[in-house]
């Protein structure tokens, strides 16, 4: 990958922390390896970073906004402030343009930021982020996990085996 970003944007649950389904509980925030070391490399770097993430556990009645604000409390307590933090909290039903694999969170980070989507990485582990950012005209960057389907590895333009990777492809 030979360009240089802006920003980088991640997907919470699987990319920045372990995913815990329908997380309400801040105790269970934990980082996935490598996640402290990639932030603040970037952040050394001056490149802005943001969270995009979909929480249709609000949506569909099993958290609440303020249950997902202290896990993203708690996330950033453990790994740094964020530039922004661009939450989808509709059920997949509604049809929303925020909702990944939308464009919406995308280009709302990107406006808070003040950067280009051209410009920006957005880094994921499903197929979903992968098409939010190719959507919105930024660059996707799959780290799959153990529930990233074989297509969506296959379908995706980059993809590193961890973060430690994304580290070594963005500087």
């Amino acid at each position: 990958m030979d360009q240089a970003f802006d920003a980088v944007l991640f997907d919470r649950d699987g990319t920045l922390i372990q995913d815990v389904p329908y997380n309400g509980d801040p105790s269970r925030v934990a980082p996935m390896p490598g996640a402290r070391e990639l932030l603040r490399d970037l952040r050394t770097h001056g490149i802005r970073t943001g969270v995009v993430t979909n929480q249709s556990g609000i949506g569909r009645g099993l958290l609440t906004e303020t249950q997902v604000a202290a896990v993203n409390a708690r996330v950033e307590e453990l790994l740094g402030r964020f530039g922004t933090w661009q939450v989808c909290p509709h059920h997949p039903a509604e049809g929303c343009a925020c909702r990944k694999p939308a464009p919406g969170l995308v280009f709302a980070a990107c406006a808070a930021l003040g950067v280009s989507p051209q410009r920006t990485l957005l880094v994921g582990d499903i197929g979903a982020d992968v098409a939010a950012a190719s959507a919105a005209g930024a660059v996707p960057l799959l780290v799959p996990t153990a529930v990233t389907r074989p297509e969506e590895v296959e379908q995706a333009p980059h993809t590193a085996p961890d973060l430690h990777a994304v580290l070594e492809m963005v500087r």
